[in-house]
């Protein structure tokens, strides 16, 4: 919150006669001493033309076998990957016409 405001060009005072939200609670939510309701947050972070975005965690919907897996290859074996990939995709274009 405190980098947004900042980025904004706001003090804790300026974004709260923006907001509404006493200037005593934003200094608390930067400091960590409160947490924020998500609406709360949420009306701060417009006021600094930014917003809450929902993202995946990092890692979530990564297949780690394929990762250790490739980390388990040689050098020479991940260019035989690579090289062997490369074949496929050109046959591949090929056959649909590209």
């Amino acid at each position: 919150m405190r980098a947004a405001r900042r980025r904004k060009g706001l003090t804790q005072r300026g974004l709260s006669e923006v907001t509404g939200v006493p200037q005593s609670t934003i200094g608390r939510i930067e400091s960590g001493a409160v947490m924020p309701r998500v609406d709360t947050l949420d009306a701060l972070l417009k006021a600094c033309d930014e917003n809450l975005e929902a993202m995946p965690l990092l890692g979530q919907g990564i297949d780690r076998t394929l990762i250790s897996y490739m980390l388990a290859m040689t050098l020479e074996d991940r260019f035989e990957y690579a090289r062997s990939a490369a074949e496929n995709l050109a046959e591949l274009k090929a056959a649909v016409g590209r």
